[in-house]
């Protein structure tokens, strides 16, 4: 393993020159989110999670997952759900993000009550996702930090400057991504993060940006 690397202002600036503000801030103290989670313990580990994270948040200026499909796009994006396929007509879910969310999430991935589709919509720097996804990024967190929030009680707080790398480090431990990225599989590192090989080619794309900067 290589000595502890860090994520410069500079070399996010390069990378990501509109980023946002929360995020820009969680990256000036990326070293003490990263480093729990062994994510800057090598140059190649820290290129693969830059390429996840920059491809996630929209080169770090997307905050929320933005489900605001066409009708034509929502039978592409969940063929089983909408027609011709499936049941649902999607012209009654064009356009309008929560009842979207609560249709394809409800029920599923720890989403119980009613609303928790929309609640617990896609969210921070890898997109977390369903409840259990924000209880899950409490527990590990709180591990190391036992001031971390309760995240399924404020999903917003996954946002936060304060806890916005932590929580996609975390994530990124949790999913066995250090690994991956050490044998350097782009393939299985997105398959960890995405659960297939969605935007794969755009992933590649950044890696090849963020590879020499870490790896020079």
């Amino acid at each position: 393993m290589e000595s502890t690397v860090t994520v410069s202002p500079a070399q996010l600036l390069e990378l990501a020159p509109h980023c946002l503000p929360a995020y820009r801030n969680g990256f000036l103290s990326s070293e003490l989110s990263l480093g729990p989670y062994g994510v800057n313990l090598s140059g190649l580990r820290l290129a693969h999670f830059m390429a996840q994270v920059l491809h996630e948040s929209g080169a770090l200026t997307i905050q929320y997952e933005n489900l605001r499909y066409s009708a034509a796009r929502l039978p592409q994006v969940w063929p089983s759900r909408f027609k011709p396929l499936g049941p649902l007509d999607p012209a009654e879910y064009a356009y309008n993000e929560e009842k979207l969310a609560n249709e394809v999430y409800g029920g599923r991935m720890g989403n119980t009550s009613d609303g928790d589709g929309y609640r617990y919509r896609g969210r921070g720097l890898l997109q977390l996702t369903g409840k259990a996804s924000y209880v899950h990024a409490s527990e590990i967190m709180r591990t190391r930090q036992p001031e971390v929030p309760d995240f399924s009680a404020e999903p917003d707080a996954v946002l936060a400057a304060l806890w916005c790398v932590g929580v996609a480090a975390s994530e990124w431990h949790a999913r066995g991504c250090n690994e991956a990225a050490d044998g350097d599989d782009l393939v299985l590192v997105t398959k960890r993060i995405n659960g297939g090989t969605i935007g794969l080619q755009q992933r590649r794309v950044w890696l090849e940006r963020t590879r020499p900067m870490w790896l020079a």
